[in-house]
Order: C-alpha cells, then structure tokens, then sequence
C-alpha cells in the first residue's frame, strides 16, 4: 500500500470539498484506497473547471521528514514524479495526484553523500546533479533496492556551483543552471549550461547567458538566482524557478527571455519545478523550519 503523505491541506486547496472521512468498520486498506481515489477525483474536477485561475493551487502535499530538504523534482517518460533530498543519494517516487510516496530506492551499494541538487530522467536513465557539476547516472530501482551508478565529472566546478537540471529533447541535452556563478565576466547573466548527450568531443558543452537585467525586467529583484528549472514539453521553452527571489524566469532555448514574474504566495524555500505533459505546474518547497514542513503545490500550467 502506498504511504499516505500529509492531507490536511487539502480540504483548504482542493475546491472540490474537504478531506475524507472514513467511514465505520472500514478497514485501513479500504480507507487509504477511498481517501487516494477520492484525491485523485477531486484533482480531476478542478482540472476541469476552465475558469480557474492559473496562480491558484490545485493541491498541496505536505512531504514526510525524509524529504524535509527535498532538493529536486522531475518527472520521468511516463509521467511519475521522482525526488531526492540534499545529501544522501536517495530517491522517492511520489504520487503527485493523489499526495502519496510510491516507493524509495537508493543509489549506490553504501550510502552515497554529495551535495545533490537537481535531478532528471532521459529514457530509462536517471541523472543527479551535484553542486559541483558532477552526474551520477544510473537506472530506476525496485521499492527499498539500491542501484549501482556511474560518475560523470563535467569540470566545470570551477565556472559554476550547480542548482538545476533537466532534460532538453530537441537538443538531446542536459540542461545545467548554475545558481553561483564563479566564471570571471559572467556575474551579471543567468548561466546555463547545455551537455549533449550524443556528441563526445570537446564541444558537447555549449554555454547560455541571459543578462540579468533582461531577466529582472521591472520585477525590483537584485539578481535572479536559479534552484531548479524544467523544460516546457509544449514550447521547448525552459522555466526556471528562483528560491531566493521566489521567482520564475521563462526563456527560449538560446536564452531569449519571454518572460519573468513572481511564484504565487506561500513559497518559502522553492528548490525544484516540473512541467506535465497535461499542463500542470509542480512546484517543491523544502521545509522552512520545524513548523512549515516541505511540500509540493500543483498549479494549471501555463
């Protein structure tokens, strides 16, 4: 049976009704299945209403402890929706539907540590980002198995620390943002770097500024700051999320900004995004302290 995760939001954010009560002599198998079902319906009927207002949520999940540093999100060809946290190479797959944990696997035969800040799927390949550029890839376990896994170090620790990856598929390219940028003469762009999965030369890796001052715009933010970004399965287009400004930054695959504006209220610690092919918008926050646990919110998209 699935792990529930945290409903007690959801009466307040699904318009459909509030949260379910078990009924008398259930069992806790018939009563987890009604309550699942019961999400997955209502999620469905506020899909279905048109007026909704795009930067109203859908839904929020409030996550378990384990993933109180949730540090990425992506979602994988089929659509499921893999999480890891910060430090150890553990992976969740949660239900972004129905606001339950699916499974976990690990990565590695012993505990695997880095600073992982990013994850991302291509074909039946899972990558992790380390802050300092290097990729652990590896396959999708089993519930409670462990992966073997191979490094693949980018040497660019020294241009970039590492706070975003996804997959571009037109490209058939890792995208890597770059949250501090420690290339000389680049501080006042937005850096992404493109990892071309088919090319082996010396030039798979091609760089994109965007200049902050085309990415601020008229927003009064400081700078802009990348956690996380995701490719739009509809335009091409990549959406970066900022923790820091609790903003979001729309941009073409060769940088040209589209559009910047800032996250709907309630996103304290926004550090991974993901685009369905359905039209959703998921967003994950890590907890801002013992009191505000992380969780995950799902906006209509675009």
């Amino acid at each position: 049976m699935p792990r529930l995760l945290d409903g007690a939001w959801l009466g307040l954010l699904i318009a459909a009704g509030g949260a379910c009560n078990a009924t008398p002599g259930q069992s806790a198998g018939v009563r987890d299945s009604s309550a699942l079902a019961e999400r997955a319906s209502r999620l469905a009927a506020q899909l279905a209403q048109a007026d909704t207002a795009s930067d109203a949520p859908l839904a929020r999940w409030v996550l378990p402890h384990a993933l109180a540093e949730i540090s990425g999100i992506a979602l994988t060809p089929d659509q499921r929706l893999l999480a890891h946290d910060d430090e150890a190479g553990r992976i969740f797959e949660v239900d972004y539907r129905r606001g339950v944990i699916v499974k976990t696997f690990w990565v590695g035969t012993q505990i695997l540590r880095d600073d992982f800040e990013a994850i991302t799927a291509v074909g039946n390949r899972i990558f992790l980002l380390a802050s300092t550029g290097k990729l652990y890839a590896f396959a999708e376990g089993t519930d409670g198995s462990r992966v073997p896994f191979t490094v693949h170090d980018t040497g660019l620790d020294g241009e970039c620390e590492f706070e975003g990856l996804a997959f571009d598929p037109t490209a058939h390219a890792l995208v890597l943002a770059c949250k501090n940028v420690l290339a000389a003469g680049l501080k006042d762009f937005v850096v992404l770097y493109q990892l071309s999965l088919t090319d082996t030369t010396d030039a798979r890796i091609s760089r994109i500024t965007i200049p902050l001052s085309q990415v601020i715009g008229t927003q009064g933010w400081k700078g802009f700051t990348p956690s996380d970004l995701d490719v739009d399965p509809g335009s091409g287009d990549y959406v970066i999320v900022s923790a820091q400004e609790k903003g979001l930054l729309r941009v073409t695959a060769a940088g040209q900004v589209v559009w910047s504006r800032p996250l709907p209220p309630g996103h304290d610690m926004a550090e991974g995004i993901a685009i369905t092919r359905d039209s959703l918008l998921i967003v994950s926050d890590e907890a801002a302290s013992a009191s505000v646990p992380a969780d995950i919110t799902l906006y209509r998209w675009p």
